[in-house]
This record gives structure tokens, C-alpha cells and sequence, in this order.
């Protein structure tokens, strides 16, 4: 009985101490993990609202890129961390397409994550380097039909979203063209700008400030409808190839066991940085705006991660194009 006893005041102790720490967090600065190169897409909305995030938690929030293998080399990294709220994941689509496109996947996408809550959905553009000879998306689609043993695409590796769209418009066009993975759409941006690779697929985050200072050449947006800072430029449907949408979202993730409390903090911070007016202005200028109030929570989060992983892979499947 007095064993039972011990135990059982042993237990209560433990889960007071958690219960004060998650009280008392943060005591220290919090790290997002981006898992791709700085100066991309994901990279930019990650800086934008970790600074944020850092006013509402009285704490600084530190952005660390840890590129490489279309994004799981990053989301590992925090699947493995400390539960503690002080390193965290900021992910797009890949979170989901993950699941698929990895055959031999080190962490599992949903199981290993505590969600925190959705950020933005990105549109993203078909953009090119300044000289490339087609003057719209109709003549670019001909282009690339008739040379496409020459025309190079870059993308951020496999299942990074410049991947995930560059499959879709080679599939849509029955083309398929020479493709470059790059450790990030920063580096594949770096090169289109340098005219060593021909197409991009890329976030409206990662090229409006390219396409405007008339750096490189774009097509079309993949969404829906026109894009409100880029007005001049067709959506794909419009443009030729019809029914074609792609816009990409991005996540904040815990590793799992993060307790709820801590998570609750985190995704408070989260919902405050989406309503401040810097944020959001920035992300206006960069052709996006930040989700509403009720999708940037951990229960959208989970349920709008498990219905992309259903809705990806028979598209990858399809396509048949995996990694090891």
C-alpha cells in the first residue's frame, strides 16, 4: 500500500513539474525548423511570422534552415527533438506528400507531430528565365513540347512543392522535361535569375518581387483565379491547360507528447501573428494572406494534413517517381 502510495505521489510530482513548466513557457528562445534553404518560399513566411510569434511569446524565435531531401531531413530533425515546445516545424505540403513520395520515410507525418496550426496557402507561378523565347503560356507549352530534350526545370527536390507542380504540368502537357533538384527553390531561383536553368515552378512568396522587378519572365498562376498583386498574369486554366490548380499551404508543427498546454501557447502566438497588420501586409505583397482564425489551429491542422496525404497519393502514384 505505501509502494502504491509512493508511486502514485511520485506520478502527481511529475505532472506538476510538466504543468509548471508548460505554465511558465517559454524560459528560453524557440527554434522553427524550416526544412529548406533560406531565402525560399517556406523560408519567407517562416521569418515573418517567427518574428511575430516572438512579440506575443516574449521570447525570440529563431529560424534555422535545415535543407535537403525535398524537406524530411528538416522534419526529422524536429520528429527527434525534445518535446518541449522550443523546437518547432514550419512545413508546406510536403508534410503530406511525404508520406507517398518516401518509400522508406525515417519518421511518420502524422503520428510523429503535434499540430499546431495552418499559416497560409501560397499560390504558385510558371516563371522563367528573362530570355526565354515564348511570349505567353500558350507558346511556352509549345516550347517546351518541341524542345524538350533542351528546356531545363528546376525544383527544391523531391516532394518539395516546385516538384510536386512541375509533375503536374509535365503531366497535363504529356512532356516531360530535364530536371535539376536543388536543396531549396533559393538556390533554383539564384540559377533561373543566372539563366543556368530554364523553368520554375515557385511560390508567389519566392517570385512576385522577381516577376515585378522584371528579373525573370512569368506565365501563369496556378490557382483558381487571378491573383490579386500579380493581376496582368492568366491562371493556368485560362492560359491552356484546364482544371489545373496547385496552391500550397504551410503548417506549424511540435514533435509529438508536447503537452497540450504548450501547444496552446504556441498556437495563440501562431493565431496572433496572423493578425498583425505587418504580417499581414507582407503577406499581401507577396500574393497571399494569412488563413482564418479557425483554420490556424492544431485540430484544422491535423484533419486538413490527413486530407492531403488521401489527396496526393494517387496523383504520385500516377506518376509512378519515388525516393528512396
Amino acid at each position: 500500500m505505501k509502494k502504491t502510495l509512493s508511486l502514485m505521489a511520485g506520478g502527481l510530482m511529475l505532472l506538476t513539474g510538466v504543468a509548471v513548466q508548460a505554465q511558465d513557457f517559454p524560459t528560453k528562445p524557440v527554434t522553427i525548423v524550416v526544412p529548406f534553404a533560406a531565402g525560399g518560399p517556406t523560408d519567407t513566411v517562416a521569418r515573418l511570422i517567427g518574428q511575430s510569434m516572438g512579440n506575443a511569446l516574449k521570447q525570440q524565435v529563431i529560424i534555422e534552415n535545415v535543407g535537403g531531401a525535398g524537406g524530411t531531413l528538416g522534419a526529422g530533425r524536429v520528429a527527434r527533438s525534445t518535446n518541449d515546445g522550443y523546437t518547432l516545424l514550419l512545413h508546406h505540403i510536403g508534410q503530406a506528400t511525404s508520406a507517398t513520395l518516401y518509400r522508406k520515410l525515417p519518421y511518420d507525418s502524422i503520428n510523429d507531430f503535434a499540430p499546431i496550426g495552418l499559416v497560409t496557402d501560397v499560390p504558385m507561378t510558371m516563371v522563367a528565365k528573362k530570355d526565354l523565347p515564348p511570349k505567353d503560356f500558350k507558346e511556352l507549352i509549345a516550347y517546351v513540347q518541341e524542345n524538350k530534350d533542351k528546356v531545363s526545370y528546376g525544383n527544391a527536390g523531391i516532394g518539395a512543392a516546385s516538384h510536386l507542380c512541375g509533375l503536374m504540368f509535365m503531366s497535363a502537357i504529356k512532356t516531360q522535361m530535364t530536371t535539376v533538384a536543388y536543396k531549396g527553390t533559393g538556390p533554383a531561383m539564384n540559377d533561373l535569375l543566372g539563366g543556368q536553368i530554364d523553368l520554375m515552378c515557385d511560390q508567389t512568396t519566392n517570385t512576385t518581387g522577381q516577376i515585378k522587378g522584371g528579373k525573370i519572365k512569368a506565365y501563369a498562376v496556378t490557382t483558381k483565379t487571378r491573383v490579386p498583386s500579380l493581376p496582368d498574369l492568366p491562371t493556368m486554366d485560362e492560359a491552356g491547360i484546364k482544371g489545373f490548380e496547385v496552391a500550397i499551404w504551410h503548417g506549424l508543427y511540435a514533435p509529438k507528447g508536447t503537452p497540450k498546454p504548450v501547444i496552446d501557447k504556441l498556437a495563440a502566438a501562431l493565431q496572433a501573428a496572423l493578425k498583425d497588420p505587418n504580417v499581414v501586409q507582407r503577406f499581401a505583397e507577396l500574393g497571399t494572406e494569412p488563413v482564418a482564425a479557425n483554420r490556424a489551429t492544431p485540430e484544422a491542422l491535423g484533419s486538413h494534413l490527413k486530407s492531403e496525404i488521401a489527396k496526393w497519393a494517387p496523383v504520385i502514384k500516377a506518376a509512378g517517381e519515388y525516393a528512396d
